[in-house]
C-alpha cells in the first residue's frame, strides 16, 4: 500500500500542549500505523521551517514511519502552527496562523520527476493547504503527472480559507471524496445554491463530477453516511458509531478518513471501510491529540482487517 499526501504539516497547541497535526500529515501518520505490518509506505508533500519546530515535526514523522523527503525546509517562514481552543463536547475552535511554511511547497524538478515516477494506491490532498496561490500552482502541476489509482480529496473546510473555484478545481481530479455534515450544508450552498438533504447533494454532486465514485460524510456522534458505486448503481448509507466520552474532535476525521482507505484498500467493502473508519474515529476522539498510540481493542480490529 503506497499513500501519498499534500498539505499543510504543523503542530496543534491544545492546551498548552503541542501535537503534530495538519489533516494530510495526520492521514499519513494514522496510514503509517494501520498498515505497518504491512509494509505501507506512506509519503508527504509539505513545507517546514528552518526552526526547533521544524527538526522536531521531521523527527517525531520519521518516527512514525512517513517518508519526509518530500518535505521542504524553508528557510524564511515558521514551522506552522495551529492554535486550537476547544470548546463544548471537545470540539475545536482553530486559530490557523498564516504565512508559515507550509504557505510555500516546493518541489523541484527532481523531486518531481521521483513522484511520477512511482506508481501511488491514492493521492490525498484538501482544500485549507491551497489558501495560497504558490500551493495551487503546485497542487495543479502535480495532479497530472503523479500516478495514482485513486485521488482522495478531504473537503476540510476551514472559515476564510476556501473558495468555491477551489472546491469545483478538485473535485474534478477526485474520485473519492469526503467530508463532515457542516462541509456537506456548505458545499451544497456554494455549488447548487440551496441547502440540499445529504442524499440529494451526494447525487447532484456525481451527476456534476463523473469521476467521483465514493461520497463520505462524517457526522460525529452520528456516525457517518457513504454513497458509493456499487454496480453501476449508487447507494446511500447511513453508518451508525459507538458513544464515546470526548476528550477533543482533533483529527478525528483524518482518523476516519484513514480508516477507510486503509479498510477498503485491503478488500473490505464500503460499508465495512466506513464502520471500521467511524470506530477509528471515534476512538482518537476518546484521546488528546490526533495521533494517539492505539488501544490494543483498536489493534485487535486492525487484525481482523489485515
Amino acid at each position: 500500500m503506497k499513500i501519498l499526501t499534500f498539505g499543510e504539516a504543523l503542530f496543534d497547541i491544545i492546551n498548552g500542549s503541542a501535537h503534530l497535526g495538519g489533516a494530510p500529515l495526520n492521514l499519513a501518520a494514522h496510514l503509517a500505523k494501520l498498515g505497518e505490518k504491512r509494509g505501507a509506505k506512506t509519503a508527504v508533500i509539505s513545507a517546514v521551517g528552518k526552526d526547533e519546530l521544524g527538526d522536531k515535526l521531521l523527527n517525531k514523522a520519521e518516527k512514525l514511519g512517513i517518508d519526509t523527503s518530500y518535505i521542504s525546509i524553508d528557510e524564511r517562514r515558521p514551522t506552522g502552527t495551529v492554535t486550537v481552543e476547544l470548546e463544548g463536547e471537545g470540539i475545536p475552535k482553530f486559530m490557523i496562523h498564516e504565512n508559515v511554511a507550509w504557505d510555500a511547497i516546493k518541489v523541484d524538478v527532481e523531486k518531481e520527476k521521483a513522484l511520477a515516477a512511482k506508481e501511488w494506491d491514492v493521492f490525498c490532498f484538501g482544500t485549507l493547504a491551497q489558501r495560497s496561490e504558490a500551493n495551487r500552482k503546485t497542487l495543479r502541476r502535480l495532479l497530472p503527472v503523479i500516478r495514482a489509482k485513486h485521488v482522495f480529496y478531504d473537503v476540510n473546510l476551514r472559515p476564510g480559507f476556501y473558495e468555491k473555484e477551489w472546491i469545483e478545481a478538485s473535485l474534478t481530479f477526485a474520485d473519492i471524496v469526503k467530508m463532515n455534515s457542516e462541509e456537506a450544508a456548505i458545499i451544497s450552498g456554494l455549488l447548487f445554491n440551496k441547502t440540499h438533504a445529504e442524499e440529494k447533494l451526494c447525487r447532484l454532486l456525481v451527476e456534476k463530477y463523473p469521476g467521483i465514485s465514493i461520497i463520505c460524510i462524517t457526522k460525529g456522534a452520528g456516525g457517518a453516511a457513504v454513497f458509493h458505486n456499487e454496480n453501476n448503481c449508487f447507494a446511500y448509507e447511513e453508518i451508525e458509531t459507538k458513544s464515546i466520552e470526548v476528550a477533543d474532535t482533533v483529527g478525528a476525521g483524518d482518523a476516519f478518513s484513514a480508516g477507510f482507505l486503509y479498510a477498503y484498500f485491503s478488500g473490505c467493502s464500503v460499508s465495512e471501510a466506513s464502520s471500521f473508519a467511524c470506530t477509528l474515529g471515534a476512538y482518537v476522539a476518546s484521546k488528546p491529540g490526533s495521533v494517539p498510540e492505539y488501544s490494543e481493542e483498536t489493534l485487535e480490529k486492525v487484525k481482523g482487517i489485515d
